[in-house]
């Protein structure tokens, strides 16, 4: 008979315990724990772990590191600059690539796009979610053609080795890896056990082969990736697609990658032909409106080391009920009340008696306090009806006793607005130290206190 275990997992942060417990020890979470049933064979079958039986002989042995010699980590080319700037200049050799995001952002097809756009790499698409037939129909919508693109239907992860082994590709997608299993667990496909199992052996068919592997990861309603955490720890890079499902931008960003910068963000389009490219998102953000229009400021922010800039929309109106309504989308509702405090507190406004409604144009998620002089500077706008000049921008961070304090990176910032032809930019006194340079073709505009930039508006 075959020995059955009882474990439970925190769905967390991946920690074991042999019984049910209210608080996870690892992580401090209450009622995290999922129970999990695994039963332990040696199948006759092709069993995963056969191919890495490793003998005495060969074992790794301790090596002083000064001993230890460099090696040139070789990258490859993924066909777009996007997703190489991400990944930190390309995809390393033996790297095992985790992919996550919401239903329908867009997962599927970005991995599809890259087997089929990487023509130079024999590439091998498992899909355990569609059949052959629809794929293809897919990849004759994305209008891109790879010869050495090969597609697999299949779950089981005892029958894909065989195709691996026989095909030796550069490049290895699943899709996805809730819906994988192998024989030696018995549990459901997506369970915990399940999940940990297939992609432990994953990594290490990937770290003996040199060959990257692709994996597509599913989303929980709390907005993390099923697995739970167990999973991010075992592969090398994390890479988050983001976006609104209702708009047709996406980003891909970086939350884990041990061969480059988690700082780079990627920036797509959804279209009729797949995810398009966005090399310069300022120019998507900023809206081409000819008339000046109140409620309106632009800010320059940044998001990792990429600085961009976008359009900030307010509405200040009065209120119809007791309590003032405080909408915001695409901004920290939290810190939408901290400045509209810091407007009351200081300039006079009674905020309290309005109803403020913020939008960041282009569906865009922003959680970049450098945006507070342009966000300030919009609602000042509403609530006096005065329009605010579409040559002029705004980078700097808004303190509670209403100093204006400097931006990180306000250097790049200038940069960028001085490229896309805005005349003005104003930004915090303190940062004018940091500068290494005073001409930047633009005029740069310094303040002090809040109650400077409502003077600089009116």
């Amino acid at each position: 008979m075959a020995k059955v275990k009882k474990s439970f997992f925190c769905k967390h942060c991946g920690d074991e315990q042999p019984k049910w417990t209210g608080k996870c020890p690892a992580c401090g979470e209450w009622g995290g724990y999922i129970e999990e049933l695994s039963v332990k064979e040696k199948s006759p079958k092709l069993v995963v772990n056969e191919l890495f039986k490793s003998s005495a002989a060969n074992r790794n042995t301790p090596i002083a590191i000064t001993e230890i010699k460099q090696a040139n980590v070789s990258r490859i080319d993924m066909g777009y600059m996007e997703v190489n700037r991400v990944l930190g200049g390309g995809l390393v050799a033996g790297s095992l690539v985790l992919l996550g995001g919401e239903p329908g952002i867009g997962k599927s097809t970005l991995s599809l796009q890259l087997a089929l756009k990487c023509s130079h790499l024999s590439t091998l698409y498992v899909s355990g979610e569609e059949s052959a037939e629809q794929i293809k129909i897919r990849a004759d919508r994305l209008e891109l053609f790879n010869p050495e693109c090969y597609v697999l239907a299949e779950t089981c992860l005892e029958a894909i080795v065989p195709h691996i082994k026989e095909l030796s590709p550069k490049l290895i997608i699943i899709d996805s890896i809730q819906t994988l299993y192998t024989e030696n667990v018995d549990s459901s496909p997506g369970s915990i056990t399940q999940i940990r199992e297939c992609a432990t052996a994953l990594m290490r068919w990937a770290k003996s082969s040199m060959i990257p592997i692709f994996i597509i990861g599913h989303i929980t309603k709390d907005g993390t990736i099923a697995g739970p955490k167990v999973l991010e720890h075992i592969v090398d890079v994390v890479l988050q697609f983001e976006g609104d499902t209702n708009n047709i931008y996406r980003l891909l960003r970086s939350s884990k990658n041990r061969f480059g910068s988690t700082s780079e963000i990627g920036v797509f389009e959804m279209a009729q032909k797949g995810l398009l490219e966005v090399a310069n998102p300022s120019e998507i953000l900023l809206s081409n409106h000819e008339e000046e229009l109140t409620g309106v400021a632009i800010g320059a922010t940044i998001d990792g080391v990429r600085p961009y800039l976008m359009e900030i929309q307010a509405l200040a109106s009065s209120a119809a009920y007791g309590t003032p309504q405080r909408t915001t989308t695409g901004f920290d509702s939290k810190r939408l009340s901290m400045l509209l405090a810091v407007i009351e507190k200081h300039l006079g406004f009674k905020m309290i008696t309005k109803d403020v409604f913020l939008n960041i144009a282009g569906g865009f998620k922003v959680s970049d306090p450098g945006l507070d002089v342009a966000v300030v500077a919009s609602i000042i706008s509403s609530f006096l009806d005065v329009s605010i000049s579409k040559d002029c921008c705004f980078a700097g961070e808004i303190g509670l006793s209403g100093e204006i304090r400097p931006a990180s990176r306000t250097e790049l910032r200038i940069n960028e607005a001085a490229r896309l032809g805005f005349k003005r930019i104003i930004v915090s006194s303190y940062a004018l130290k940091a500068l290494s340079k005073s001409d930047f073709g633009i005029e740069i505009v310094s303040i002090y206190k809040i109650t400077d930039l409502a003077q600089k508006l009116v």
